[in-house]
């Protein structure tokens, strides 16, 4: 649904927003980039382990579908049709 669409990708968005944050800082105060790495890498990895799978939170507000409609045109035409026949020699 829409609304769980949306809420996947808030998620999203927040957990890697605030992951990039504290890997700057925790990369800037030991000077170590690749601590800041791993920790945005980390949290893409949670961002995908809470959004990617279909859970209920996601599925509240299911799509309502229009119902089948019975097509009886195409019976109609089938049986309105004359089988050709091959002139005899």
């Amino acid at each position: 649904d829409y609304k769980g669409q949306k809420l996947a990708e808030q998620i999203f968005q927040g957990i890697i927003l605030v992951s990039a944050v504290i890997g700057f800082i925790y990369g800037y105060i030991t000077e170590q980039f690749g601590w800041t790495v791993y920790i945005v890498m980390a949290g893409f990895a949670l961002s995908c382990l809470l959004t990617l799978p279909p859970w209920p939170m996601y599925r509240r507000n299911p799509l309502k579908w229009l119902p089948v409609q019975e097509s009886g045109m195409e019976e109609k035409k089938a049986a309105d049709r004359k089988p050709k026949r091959h002139p005899k020699s």
